[in-house]
């Protein structure tokens, strides 16, 4: 199930943030004020604005995104699982800490229902962790870049679908909002009319509408709402993930120096390889932020520390 959410928010998530590709960054000595938002009459912003907005604000998510590997934190996740009259059949919660080790994010399952693990589970997955430690300290130097290379390569691929995201979407300026102390713009996306995507990954930005909050002064997306409007499909068999999906995702400012996820929440309705299907509302809470380069230390088990 953790794959549904994964994929869900990757594809959801990043509808409004084009890659360093779509257009040239603005030069570093440029000051935030200098992208303004001057809709028409009727509150359209036009293209070009959006596109200098949004890569300010992809700058800040590359940061952001590099900045995450440095830390640890708790996520958990609550799982309602829906019956087809919409009721919950049956909840289950997962606890993890997420590791950094030699470079990867590892998940550990610490708790499940809010209930610590049986000494049998905690083992497993301390037997889990030992064997990445393991398999990853013993690799070769040539073997680490081509895994890290790998890596940055399907990072960059999740992305390339939004190259096309400005000529996707009317943009609508709603107008301001405070959110945490940070004065956002509001912006609204819907599909544009007679758009015709140049890649077949674009042609999911035709089935979403949505609305993302950007921090006016820094240029970073604080909020993101997004719901399906037609069914997305992946593949012949691989998912389907049906109208009126729904997430939500909300970041908080880290140590003054990035922004990292705080809040997810999921309505999901998606079928995945023709044969199951997922209706859920899921919660995930991430918090106990930790710089692991100067706060935390990865002790290998059977170590003394």
């Amino acid at each position: 199930m953790r794959f549904c959410v994964c994929l869900t928010v990757l594809v959801l998530g990043a509808v409004f943030a084009p890659t360093q590709d779509t257009v040239p960054a603005l030069p570093a000595a440029a000051s935030p004020t200098a992208v303004t938002l001057e809709p028409d009459a009727i509150g359209t912003v036009p293209p070009e604005q959006i596109r200098a907005l949004l890569v300010r604000a992809q700058d800040k998510d590359l940061e952001n995104d590099k900045r995450l590997r440095d830390y640890t934190y708790i996520e958990r996740q609550e799982e309602h699982k829906l019956d087809p009259h919409g009721n919950v059949a049956k909840t289950e919660i997962r606890t993890s800490e997420i590791l950094e080790i030699y470079g990867e994010q590892v998940e550990k399952l610490i708790a499940k229902d809010d209930k610590p693990l049986s000494p049998e589970e905690a083992k497993k997955e301390d037997d889990k962790i030992q064997k990445i430690i393991d398999k990853r300290k013993n690799e070769s130097e040539g073997e680490r870049q081509k895994r890290k290379q790998k890596q940055e390569k399907e990072r960059e691929e999740d992305r390339k679908f939004v190259l096309e995201v400005a000529d996707a979407f009317n943009f609508r300026l709603m107008g301001s909002e405070t959110i945490d102390g940070h004065d956002c713009w509001v912006l609204d996306g819907e599909p544009r009319p007679g758009f015709e995507p140049k890649r077949r990954e674009a042609k999911m930005l035709t089935k979403v509408r949505g609305r993302v909050w950007i921090d006016k002064l820094e240029a970073q997306w604080v909020k993101l709402d997004i719901t399906t409007i037609d069914t997305i499909t992946f593949g012949v068999f691989l998912a389907r993930i049906h109208k009126g999906t729904h997430v939500m995702v909300d970041l908080t400012e880290v140590n003054k120096e990035v922004w990292l996820p705080k809040h997810v929440e999921l309505k999901l309705d998606a079928k995945v390889a023709l044969l199951k299907n997922y209706r859920e509302d899921i919660q995930q809470t991430f918090s106990d932020y930790k710089k692991f380069r100067s706060e935390t230390k990865i002790t290998v088990l059977g170590e003394t520390q």
